[in-house]
């Protein structure tokens, strides 16, 4: 093992120690990986609320998780606690009130779901909605409000759990969201600015609003039958994304950290790459400029070329622009070594969980360096030609891997990329 704890920039190398996981396809890493890598499916029927009349009906709503109130910012604060948990106790640490470093949270946007709108209406027509409100002006707490209403203050109640210090950095940069909040914490520790960093991303939000305003951007699927099959990354007959919930954490420590206190380096995240697209709300530039110098100021952060890169997972949402994109954004950096390097897409089978993606996607990007085991893109039938990448297609592939590039690119254009290692032999 290298005795090496800087880069070669100088900069404190950055350990990933803790991972967690929640998606459609069961929570914690054991259940998600074992699912992905065999091809299996979490998307489904959504049963939560009414779908007659909708253009899009199926989706990676997580349903197994019970809880008293099944809001968007209730579950959102959930999927990112369970995650967090885990990771934590992966990485040998306390799994709650005593981190030893600050809180990066990707959350989504203040969203009011329209069940709670019309409590609130019925509350205010009964006199119940004013008491409320002079109850929490009377005693200073609006707790089980915001809980019920806002996703504002899930970071002063997740850094609450488990005690991270300083003030929690609550963000949101659309789909790129999970990245960027792992890269804040790269970005942290290699400023010094502490040894230790949590990480965490969730979105709990399959709710009519979500599923109305994203078809109306013609973003999502209308292949609803079979709601496993609507999920089709890089393929020909691709229409659309399923929207999806789910939340990712990842412990993050200086190596030399990690290796003091006893323990085990998951992978080194090597570089960050990070730029904003100007161009449009939801379409990127025409000429990929923006998801191009992503890709290459990662590899330069991380001192890589084109070569070192052994495996790409994909952003590959299975809309018709993003996925073209992507794949030209790819050919213009990597050239005549892209053929050679694999490919996949973890939303064929999670779906888009959106704020959380980025975390989610790089969880899964970690297990891969530590399996070997690539998963699959299912649904990858009628390949599109016009996208000649070498797509894992339907059954996971055995391979030896060092590096891993993970994408993520959001609405509204904010485009992250990371690249993970093993950790220096």
């Amino acid at each position: 093992m290298s005795s090496a704890t800087h880069d070669e920039k100088g900069r404190p190398l950055v350990a990933v120690t803790g991972l967690g996981v929640v998606t459609s396809l069961g929570q914690g890493k054991d259940d998600n990986w074992a699912a992905l890598t065999s091809g299996r499916s979490g998307l489904k029927t959504i049963t939560r609320f009414p779908v007659e009349n909708l253009r899009t009906t199926v989706a990676g709503a997580i349903d197994f998780l019970k809880i008293d109130d099944m809001c968007a910012p209730a579950l959102t604060e959930k999927l990112a606690v369970l995650a967090g948990e885990e990771a934590l106790a992966q990485a040998g640490l306390p799994t709650s009130g005593a981190f030893p470093g600050p809180l990066f949270i990707a959350v989504p946007p203040v969203e009011l779901e329209w069940k709670q709108r019309l409590a609130l209406f019925e509350a205010g027509q009964s006199g119940e909605g004013w008491r409320r409100m002079l109850d929490g002006a009377r005693h200073g707490d609006w707790s089980g409000m915001h809980r019920q209403f806002s996703f504002a203050g899930i970071e002063e109640r997740v850094a609450d759990h488990f005690g991270t210090t300083g003030a929690p950095i609550s963000l949101t940069t659309a789909c790129a969201s999970g990245a960027t909040s792992i890269q804040l914490g790269v970005e942290a520790i290699r400023r010094g600015d502490c040894d230790a960093v949590l990480c965490l991303a969730a979105d709990g939000s399959v709710h009519p609003e979500t599923v109305v305003r994203f078809s109306l951007l013609s973003a999502l699927t209308a292949q609803n039958d079979p709601p496993e099959k609507a999920s089709k990354p890089f393929s020909k007959n691709r229409d659309g994304f399923v929207v999806a919930e789910g939340g990712g954490a990842f412990v993050l420590e200086s190596v030399e950290r990690a290796r003091a206190r006893g323990a085990e380096v998951l992978a080194v995240v090597k570089g960050c790459g990070e730029q904003a697209d100007d161009f449009h709300r939801t379409r990127s530039k025409p000429d990929g400029s923006s998801i191009i110098g992503v890709f290459r100021e990662a590899l330069k952060d991380a001192d890589l070329t084109i070569h070192d890169i052994d495996y790409v997972n994909a952003h590959g949402t299975a809309t018709p622009e993003n996925d073209k994109m992507e794949y030209l954004a790819l050919a213009a950096v990597f050239e005549d070594a892209l053929p050679s390097i694999p490919v996949s897409s973890n939303k064929s089978m999670i779906g888009h969980t959106i704020t959380a993606a980025g975390a989610v996607e790089a969880v899964f990007s970690v297990l891969s360096l530590r399996t070997g085991r690539l998963p699959p893109t299912i649904n990858y039938d009628e390949p599109d030609p016009t996208i000649p990448l070498d797509v894992v297609p339907n059954v996971a592939r055995d391979v030896p891997i060092r590096t891993v590039m993970s994408n993520s690119f959001g609405f509204g254009g904010q485009n992250v990329a990371l690249i993970l290692a093993a950790e220096p032999s």
